[in-house]
C-alpha cells in the first residue's frame, strides 16, 4: 500500500476533524463502561527519581518527547509558543511564537508532525518536523486541551468527561469515548500520554492523573501527586499540575505544570491497602 505524504495525511485530518460525525463509543465500550462501578481503582502514591531545572516561563499545557528533544506548548493569549528542548539536558533550541490570538494548548507527533490544540479557538495546527513550518490547520468539534496518540490514533481531550480520537492515515470516524470513574462521568480531562495501553490524564485543578482504559473509558487507576511541587518552590503565579510525557528511550515519566521550576521523573508506588 502507497504511503500518504505530509500533505495528503494533512488534507485527511482536515476531513476527520471538520466533517465527519462523531461516531459514539462501541456498545461494548459502553456496557464496560456502565459495569465500571463494580471495580476496584488502584490508588498510587509516588517518588521522585530525579528532576531538572525548568524553564518557569512554560505555561505548560502539552509535552512530548520524540527523536531527543522534549516539545512543550505553553499557552496564555498573546504569549503561547511551542518550546524544544535538547532531552535530557533541556538545552533550549528552537522558540516558535503562535498567533496571539490563540491560546495554545496540547500538542502529540505522529509520524514527524506536530499536531497543536487551541483552546476556544476550536481549531488544531500542525507542523512539520524537525523544521517546524507551519503546514496549516484543522476544526475541531470543541475546545482542545490534552493530546496524544497511539500509532496513527489521535487522541485528544475537551475539559470535559469525554475523549476523542481519529486515525489520521486512515478514513475512520471521530469517535468519542465517555470517561467514568467508579460508574461516574469524571470531567476535567487535560493533558494526555499514552503509557504502555493506557491513557493518563492530568485532572484539571487537581494534583491527580487519572489512568485510563482507552477500551472502555474506565478509569483504572489513580495517581496522588500531592506534595509534588514543594512551598519554597511556588511563586504567586505557580499554577497547577499539568504535563505529562513518557520517554520512548527508557519508559520513564516525567511531569510537571504550569509556571513549575523543575521537570520530574516520578515512579509510581502502590502503598499496602
Amino acid at each position: 500500500m502507497r504511503r500518504r505524504g505530509p500533505a495528503e495525511s494533512f488534507a485527511m485530518i482536515c476531513w476527520l476533524l471538520a466533517l465527519c460525525s462523531i461516531a459514539p463509543a462501541p456498545a461494548a465500550a459502553a456496557d464496560a463502561a456502565e459495569q465500571g462501578g463494580n471495580a476496584e481503582v488502584a490508588q498510587y502514591g509516588y517518588r521522585v527519581v530525579s528532576k531538572q531545572r525548568f524553564d518557569r516561563n512554560n505555561f505548560t499545557q502539552g509535552l512530548e518527547i520524540h527523536d531527543g528533544r522534549l516539545y512543550v506548548s505553553s499557552g496564555l493569549y498573546g504569549q503561547s509558543a511551542i518550546r524544544v528542548y535538547a532531552f535530557p539536558e533541556l538545552e533550549p533550541l528552537q522558540t516558535i511564537p503562535v498567533n496571539s490570538r490563540i491560546f495554545a494548548e496540547g500538542l502529540t507527533i505522529i509520524d514527524n508532525r506536530l499536531f497543536l490544540l487551541s483552546w476556544r479557538e476550536r481549531i488544531m495546527l500542525v507542523y512539520s518536523l524537525p523544521d517546524m513550518t507551519l503546514l496549516g490547520q484543522s476544526a475541531l468539534p470543541g475546545q482542545g486541551w490534552g493530546a496524544t496518540h497511539h500509532g496513527s490514533v489521535l487522541w485528544f481531550s475537551d475539559g470535559s468527561d469525554k475523549l476523542y480520537s481519529a486515525d489520521i492515515n486512515d478514513g475512520g470516524k471521530l469517535s468519542v469515548l465517555p470517561i467514568t470513574l467508579d460508574g461516574a462521568p469524571l470531567r476535567n480531562l487535560n493533558e494526555l500520554e499514552w503509557v504502555q495501553g493506557e491513557i493518563w490524564a492530568n485532572v484539571w485543578q487537581s494534583d491527580q492523573i487519572a489512568r485510563i482504559d482507552p477500551a472502555s473509558g474506565r478509569v483504572v487507576g489513580i495517581i496522588d501527586l500531592t506534595g509534588l511541587l514543594t512551598d519554597e518552590d511556588r511563586l504567586r503565579d505557580t499554577d497547577v499540575l499539568n504535563g505529562i510525557a513518557r520517554d520512548p528511550d527508557t519508559g520513564a515519566i516525567w511531569v510537571t505544570g504550569k509556571r513549575w521550576p523543575w521537570l520530574f521523573e516520578i515512579a509510581l508506588e502502590n502503598p499496602a491497602p
